[in-house]
């Protein structure tokens, strides 16, 4: 039997019974549909999480905190200093596989006030210049902190777009923007003047939805859109790491050791222990080494105590990994039973078509037919019904993923892949295939005797 024919008589039987064909293909539309949607779904929260992973360093970037002494060096507490300085310049000196070493304090409940307004940093660190490379920052308006500023201990400090938008005005309510370079504001009560700001960080996804939006509101207004850096887009909030990248506040180093850690030493003298401590890799693939050539250097700086731990942005990459492949088999379990419950309709459906067309199965054959011309008939049909299924499934996912679109955090957008239409379409072909080989066995098999007396 010519392949064409028999679609076309799929065709035909599927629209002389409408109603009865698009129930049968409903479990294939879900199935297609909910497939790219899942997919989508996933693919926007990799996307996001990665953007993130970026944004704080990458894989090269290592932080070293102090950590609890192990439980044989418990009796050695005492003599425990934690993080300082002198680790800082052991680390330039001694460990060659080191790119990059970057020393932090931070400090905790910091206010900054200007004319009434307060606001709360996430992040106020003091720290070197070289922590714009390590953390990824990049300085919009005016300069980051140089050496000398570091040497004096001058009350300067740059900003994040957040600070800005709480003590200055974001550019969404005042309708331009504002270039707080040059002004004072006080931190903790200590009088710092802000020299730089940096720039709004937010993701690729948000980044489109604010332009667009803001493309749209000078649509309206027939004006020039401005150059927004204001908080959120009002569509879902930024993830955690732009967030707190948009509320840091950076100053020298001595600074916020002279100025701001004073009062936790003792006599008068500034704690001398630093935060944490970023460093950068030269080679990825040396990961391990690297890190026991760290460990080695500041075992000799602390005398042997190891009130140290790492922190490194591989085991959060692994995380990643691991809940996007969770997240890709629970939904794809999901889809796979929702194609299997289309695939089982389509089987029933088919196995009564048979039993309704028995009197014309046993004509076709009396009259010539064979057994390979009714098999391929019958699995023909099956295939257009898993077919046409499949192409509403793909439109429908659409409209599926746009909804999640609208309740879904904006930097974790869905974003469909045409690799997972593809896959998906496949999927539901397959699946007719397999649920009409039963019914066209079984079609096939018919004896055209017993056929032409069937009533």
């Amino acid at each position: 039997m010519n392949v064409w024919n028999a679609i076309v008589i799929g065709f035909k039987e599927i629209w002389a019974h409408k109603f009865r064909s698009v129930l049968t293909m409903l479990g294939i539309i879900l199935g297609v549909s909910s497939l790219v949607a899942m997919a989508a779904l996933v693919k926007g929260m990799e996307r996001g999480l990665k953007e993130a992973l970026v944004a704080i360093g990458g894989l090269e970037k290592i932080r070293i905190e102090e950590g609890d002494l192990p439980a044989s060096q418990l009796y050695r507490a005492d003599q425990a200093v934690g993080i300082t300085m002198q680790d800082v310049y052991a680390l330039q000196q001694s460990a060659p596989l080191l790119l990059d070493v970057e020393p932090e304090m931070r400090l905790r409940n910091c206010v900054c006030s200007r004319r009434g307004k307060n606001c709360y940093p996430w992040m106020f660190v003091g720290t070197w210049p070289n922590a714009l490379q390590m953390n990824e920052f990049e300085v919009e308006h005016g300069r980051m902190f140089n050496d000398m500023d570091d040497a004096a201990a001058r009350n300067v400090c740059v900003i994040g777009t957040q600070i800005r938008d709480e003590l200055f005005g974001s550019p969404d309510k005042v309708g331009y923007e504002i270039i707080p370079v040059g002004e004072t504001i006080l931190i903790n009560g200590l009088s710092m003047t802000i020299i730089g700001m940096f720039k709004r960080y937010e993701s690729e996804q948000e980044r489109k939805v604010r332009e667009n939006e803001q493309a749209q509101i000078a649509k309206q207004t027939n004006a020039v859109p401005s150059r927004s850096r204001g908080g959120n887009t009002g569509r879902g909030s930024s993830s955690f790491v732009f967030r707190l990248k948009n509320t840091t506040v950076y100053i020298p180093l001595n600074t916020m050791w002279l100025r701001f850690r004073a009062s936790s030493g003792t006599n008068n003298i500034p704690d001398p222990r630093l935060s944490l401590i970023n460093v950068k890799v030269r080679d990825v693939e040396q990961l391990e080494t690297t890190l026991q050539q760290t460990r080695n250097v500041l075992m000799h700086t602390h005398r042997g105590i190891e009130d140290f731990t790492f922190r490194t942005q591989e085991e959060w990459a692994e995380q990643i990994t691991t809940s996007i492949r969770n997240a890709r088999l629970s939904g794809g379990i999901i889809a796979a039973i929702s194609l299997l419950v289309g695939g089982i309709g389509i089987m029933n459906i088919m196995l009564a078509s048979i039993t309704e067309r028995v009197r014309e199965i046993g004509i076709r054959k009396a009259v010539g037919a064979t057994n390979g011309s009714v098999f391929i008939q019958i699995l023909v049909e099956s295939s257009v019904i898993a077919l046409l299924g499949g192409l509403v499934g793909l439109v429908v996912s659409q409209w599926f993923v746009n909804i999640l679109v609208l309740v879904s955090p904006t930097a974790n957008t869905p974003v469909i892949s045409i690799d997972a239409m593809v896959m998906a379409f496949a999927f539901s072909i397959v699946t007719g295939v397999l649920a009409g080989l039963w019914p066209a066995i079984k079609a096939a098999r018919l004896d055209p005797i017993k056929a032409l007396r069937y009533d």
